[in-house]
């Protein structure tokens, strides 16, 4: 269950990531934190390189930080960024925290630098995604 502390927690965790964040080319630090199921939370920073298409997102590091540690099912994500407005997840972002997110109404809560959350839903940013029950062959995960 998503008690208030334990959001509260999950966006002092995503803060917290931020600070290691690696971005000298677009200085857009940004940290995320994902709430596993089992309730352990993992977190991630962006981390930049000179080559852009080798970048990783705070979500995919946190979330592959996640799975890593034997996580299959994530309950939440906070992202933050030091930018003004809400930071949310890019498409590939949504994309990978779909396939292990515990629900399509997962939520989301999104932050800026000056202290702003907004919080949404995977299925509200992502009303389509591909899952393995698309595919031939594949069921959806239970």
């Amino acid at each position: 269950m998503m008690t208030p502390e334990r959001i509260e927690t999950l966006k002092a965790r995503a803060l917290q990531a931020m600070q290691g964040a690696y971005a000298p080319y677009s200085h857009f630090r940004v940290g995320a934190a994902v709430l596993a199921a089992d309730g352990a939370i993992y977190t991630g920073c962006n981390i930049e390189n000179s080559a852009y298409s080798a970048t990783c997102c705070a979500e995919r590091v946190a979330v592959f930080s996640a799975v890593a540690a034997g996580a299959r099912e994530i309950a939440a994500v906070a992202i933050v960024s030091d930018s003004q407005g809400a930071t949310y997840p890019c498409g590939v972002c949504r994309q990978v925290l779909s396939e292990f997110a515990a629900q399509a109404e997962m939520p989301v809560y999104c932050g800026s630098a000056g202290g702003q959350w907004l919080e949404t839903t995977l299925d509200q940013l992502l009303p389509h995604a591909f899952k393995a029950a698309d595919m031939p062959g594949h069921e959806e995960k239970e």
